[in-house]
């Protein structure tokens, strides 16, 4: 297997769209040889952690360019089938990459993600709220019960901040970013055409 480290955010709409890539082009390559991590990063870590609302956090990031910027991702993710619907505010994700942290601990975190990415951006759901982390944990296989109270603590709380700061040591600085085996940089949302090129020449190499 070959390692690929994927840095995200669920409230990035880039990383929405570069996993529904890679989903893609993994499910058109069954035999693919990456095995998978992802690695906690906040896009605003001083997110108060009962949020803001997300008009404001909009104004304030982006300012006049923060219609065009919307459309534009709204245009992509169409492209895809993706229509978006994010809630009203914008969630603090320190607890969404704390149970990304757990679910790394029983092989569910690609589930994790994708669950945490749905209810973000397609169904409106706040997943700050930690009934709403415990339903999505559920929905993925781990013990809701077990999550919800891990969440009333601050349990690996300085884990994923330590994590998160050791990536931005290492000089990531945007979400997506990709890391292939340990060795090759890819960031934002690549095309799923591109992902098949780099499995099949990875398999054509352990082939050969």
């Amino acid at each position: 297997m070959i390692r690929l480290d994927i840095f995200a955010d669920p409230v990035c709409p880039w990383c929405l769209i570069g996993k529904t890539e890679l989903d893609r082009a993994l499910e058109s390559r069954p035999g693919h040889p990456f095995d998978i991590t992802w690695h906690p990063f906040r896009l605003n870590p001083q997110m108060p952690r009962e949020g803001m609302d997300r008009a404001e956090y909009l104004r304030m990031k982006l300012g006049d360019r923060a219609a065009e910027a919307e459309a534009a991702v709204a245009e992509r993710a169409a492209m895809l089938g993706l229509r978006l619907n994010p809630g009203p505010r914008e969630p603090d994700t320190t607890d969404a990459h704390r149970l990304m942290h757990w679910a790394g601990l029983e092989g569910a975190q690609s589930r994790v993600m994708s669950g945490l990415l749905r209810a973000h951006w397609l169904e409106a759901r706040d997943i700050g709220d930690p009934t709403e982390l415990g339903q999505i944990a559920a929905n993925a296989g781990m013990d809701s019960e077990m999550i919800q109270n891990l969440l009333k603590g601050d349990a690996d709380r300085d884990e994923v901040n330590q994590r998160e700061m050791h990536a931005r040591e290492r000089g990531i600085n945007s979400v997506p970013t990709f890391i292939v085996a340990d060795r090759h940089a890819v960031s934002g949302a690549q095309p799923a055409a591109l992902w098949q090129k780099v499995i099949d020449e990875l398999v054509g190499e352990q082939q050969g």
